[in-house]
């Protein structure tokens, strides 16, 4: 009896072996791939055939994204895994839709993704912040300087005012001594040409 046992048990592991191998053997082209995912169970088995009765290769967390292979079979379906081994697990684990598991690591990968873009914008804001500062320091110093050159330009004026007053002044004194001189020659010379003529007349 325990002979039998053996034997039944050797005869089982013996066509697992071969239908798994025989499997192996016809691999399924990425063409003929479709994207699929793991549901959200802790994890599953995966089966050398399509049953419960087929050899257990290992097992494939939830959430992991695998490939169908477009075989179906007792309930199960062949799959191709990230290890790019081909396998059978239960049909009801499949879904082409991803699992909880995936959306939270693609938001998480999302949130990474805009906690780095608002760190970009927040640096680039603290730079635009730093040159609105400089530009305002230099406004104020332009303004400053504008002011400053407003003054020279007022007290410039003012002098060249001053100047053409002063010579207005130094002409007319010039002109008025001028004029002064003029008339003192003309009340004079007369009078010294009628004393000349007057002692030439007497001599004679």
């Amino acid at each position: 009896m325990k002979l039998i046992k053996c034997l039944l048990a050797s005869l089982l592991f013996i066509s697992s072996f071969i239908s798994y191998a025989e499997e192996e053997t016809t691999q399924t082209t990425e063409e003929n791939r479709i994207p699929a995912y793991i549901s959200d169970d802790l994890f599953i088995y995966m089966h050398a055939g399509p049953g419960n009765n087929y050899r257990i290769l290992g097992s494939i967390n939830a959430g992991d994204e695998v490939s169908l292979a477009n075989e179906s079979a007792n309930g199960y379906t062949k799959i191709i895994d990230n290890k790019n081994r081909e396998t059978w697990v239960e049909s009801k684990y499949v879904s082409t839709t991803p699992g909880l598991r995936a959306i939270i690591a693609e938001l998480n990968s999302k949130l990474a993704s805009n906690e780095e873009s608002s760190l970009q914008i927040t640096s680039d804001l603290t730079k635009a912040n730093n040159n609105i500062v400089q530009l305002t320091d230099q406004n104020g110093q332009l303004t400053s300087e504008i002011a400053s050159l407003k003054t020279q330009l007022a007290q410039t004026e003012s002098q060249l005012s001053n100047q053409d007053l002063d010579l207005k002044k130094e002409y007319f004194f010039n002109g008025a001594i001028v004029l002064g001189i003029g008339l003192i020659l003309g009340l004079v010379l007369p009078r010294l040409s009628a004393r000349k003529k007057g002692s030439m007349e007497s001599w004679k």
